[in-house]
């Protein structure tokens, strides 16, 4: 399939452009080409009409202006492409009606779609922890619950949605683990060797109260499974050659017989005698 990615550049884009070409699709991509790109044919946000032509299938992750969304749906009505999949983060309050809107545009554009609406990511978050962790204070709200998934495990479940036909609803994909704040962070603070201060507090604000009321969390849907911690600190993976980089040789002196000093040793030179104590 030939499919093409909107925010390629983005954090889902970078797990999902290498899954989609990991599949065997031809995938071309729209936004700012990274380094490393090359496993898709790359194209500028203005040039939408040329880098949907020909396209079996969209798949929308982020928009910076919604104008660009319907820009993009309105040049896949045109080149008839037959499936639309937008995916989209947690929202709540202003961005959540924005989200509404942005869904509604592509429920009404008269070709097949799929929505998918995917939990907070691990990825997301440790950049947002990144950023306030320069204050040596890191504000705890307890009460506010995180379900965070790995971009890679949304990145292969849009993969197997795009091999399918168009499900004309909208779908859900979530982390395998609801936390509160006060359990993610320390495991972050952990996980980065670092230490400050978490005193407890209520985070204000809208988003914070819907958050805090469960409504961004994803109930009855598909779940990874790799968990906030085992993200933080995988654990090590052995090679395949791990066995056989960690055994002696046969012409090892740890292999060799220690009974009888005028035994024949290192088997692959016959002519060689250990030599014996005078």
């Amino acid at each position: 399939m030939r499919i093409l990615v909107m925010g390629a550049d983005g954090t889902l884009g970078r797990a999902a452009v290498p899954a989609l070409v990991t599949a065997g699709h031809e995938v071309r991509a729209l936004g700012r080409r990274p380094r490393g790109g090359a496993d898709a044919r790359w194209f500028p946000a203005e040039s939408v009409k040329e880098a949907v032509r020909g396209c079996d299938a969209v798949l929308m992750l982020a928009e910076r202006e919604p104008a660009a969304g319907r820009a993009l749906v309105a040049a896949s009505c045109g080149a008839g492409v037959p499936h639309l999949v937008r995916v989209a983060g947690p929202a709540a309050g202003r961005a959540r009606k924005r989200l509404d809107d942005a869904e509604r545009v592509v429920r009404s554009s008269g070709l097949g779609w799929t929505l998918v609406r995917h939990s907070h990511l691990h990825q997301s978050l440790d950049r947002a922890l990144r950023e306030l962790a320069v204050s040596p204070v890191l504000p705890v709200d307890p009460s506010v619950p995180w379900q965070p998934v790995d971009a890679r495990e949304v990145a292969a479940y849009l993969t197997g949605l795009l091999r399918g036909e168009p499900r004309q609803a909208a779908l859900a994909f979530g982390g395998p683990q609801v936390l509160r704040t006060s359990e993610l962070v320390p495991t972050w603070l952990e996980a980065r060797g670092l230490r400050r201060l978490t005193p407890r507090v209520r985070y204000p604000g809208r988003v914070m109260a819907e958050q805090r009321a469960g409504r961004l969390l994803v109930r009855n849907a598909p779940l990874g499974t790799l968990s906030w911690r085992e993200w933080l600190m995988p654990a090590p993976v052995l090679s395949d050659d791990f066995a056989e980089e960690h055994t002696a040789s046969p012409t090892s002196p740890a292999n060799q017989p220690e009974g009888d000093p005028d035994l024949r040793v290192y088997g692959g030179d016959e002519g060689y005698q250990r030599q014996t104590r005078a």
